[in-house]
């Protein structure tokens, strides 16, 4: 049995998501739709397709529990699409998210109640819905000096971590009023209002294009452009960071298996494992692209046909391959399993394919590393 099942659906993909039963997966390829697949075994087939963006749509998140789909944009708004069963339509619901720039990464609150995106304007807009006016509101959290690339909510839906250009990754308090229930006192202390800045970290050299929350929340982590993947503890502050180097491109996403184990994809086309001691140091373990598949090329063929060309003053073969499963960057990693215990996860790229990756079998492969 194959490590991943690996289905090509699109010419490139930018993002993906899954529904909260995983049946389906929604997909933007590389343009101003979205494509939402129904999975059957090994078969996908296409259902829907949105299209209400102007321009390249930046990211998916489906909210498992509410079934809605919130999309970003360039265009610089953001959609709710809510399934009318009867009429087997999405329909969608335009968010004003009042900034000047594209907007990049969006993603929902565990508790659904609100969602954040991030843009490239400087700031971050949350956004929540207002029974009384029936429209979906949303509120700026600044205090960043470049585009704020990524977002991740804490699991108690009220700190926000974000990953910025300005090569710093911060923590904010998006409490709001009326929608959140008053948080308990933690650990920067029980009074947060909107948009306090909680906690700021260095991303060394490079842009921050990754950011997650561990499944407790104690801890971060963070990837940045110089190949460096950041862990910081926010049991204790200020938080203390650890950093990993890597000699890799850099990652583009990272997904936390468990409270030791952590995923980065990126521009390698190859899944990076990260696993932490019991004393919380953390280190790079493996790839987990073992390259026993196939297409596996084990002479370099398509390096030496580049500076072969080169040399001559010729452009690379475009139908060169590379020794992994993927065949170009990896943009998007999501976990199909509850937050904490995921069993599988998925990944995206964009040479359009979207892999499903089985942990036990990995385990198996890479020689008894324990992965999650």
């Amino acid at each position: 049995m194959s490590a991943v099942e690996l289905q090509r659906l699109a010419t490139s993909i930018t993002c993906h998501a899954w529904n909260g039963d995983r049946t389906r997966v929604a997909l933007c390829p590389n343009n101003n739709t979205v494509h939402i697949y129904a999975k059957s075994g090994n078969t996908y087939t296409l259902e829907h397709t949105l299209a209400e963006h102007d321009q390249v749509v930046t990211s998916i998140d489906w909210a498992p529990k509410t079934n809605r789909i919130v999309t970003s944009s360039q265009d610089r708004n953001a959609y709710v699409w809510t399934y009318d069963q009867g009429a087997n339509v999405w329909k969608p619901y335009l968010v004003i998210l009042r900034i000047n720039r594209a907007a990049t990464h969006v993603k929902w609150s565990p508790d659904e109640n609100k969602f954040a995106v991030a843009s490239g304007a400087k700031c971050v807009s949350v956004c929540y819905y207002e029974d009384p006016y029936q429209w979906w509101v949303s509120k700026h959290i600044k205090k960043h000096k470049s585009t704020v690339l990524k977002v991740d909510w804490h699991p108690n839906n009220i700190f926000l971590a974000t990953g910025s250009s300005d090569f710093k990754a911060r923590v904010f308090s998006a409490f709001i009023k009326g929608v959140d229930a008053k948080p308990p006192s933690g650990p920067f202390g029980a009074k947060l209002p909107f948009g306090e800045l909680l906690a700021e970290l260095d991303s060394a050299s490079g842009w921050v294009h990754a950011i997650k929350w561990s499944p407790s929340g104690n801890s971060i982590a963070f990837a940045g452009h110089d190949s460096s993947v950041s862990f910081a503890s926010i049991a204790s502050l200020p938080p203390v960071v650890q950093r990993v180097r890597l000699p890799y491109l850099p990652i583009r996403d990272l997904l936390f298996l468990s409270e030791k184990s952590v995923v980065g994809v990126g521009e390698d086309a190859n899944p990076l494992l990260f696993t932490s001691t019991d004393q919380g140091n953390w280190s790079f373990a493996s790839e987990l692209d073992t390259k026993d598949h196939a297409a596996a090329k084990t002479d370099n063929s398509a390096l030496n046909a580049f500076k072969t060309k080169v040399n001559l003053g010729a452009a690379a073969p475009i139908d060169a391959t590379v020794d992994t499963i993927h065949q170009n960057t990896i943009t998007c990693i999501n976990p199909l399993g509850a937050p904490g215990k995921v069993a599988d996860f998925s990944t995206s790229g964009l040479d359009g394919s979207l892999g499903i990756w089985k942990i036990k079998t990995l385990e198996s492969k890479l020689k008894g590393l324990k992965i999650a």
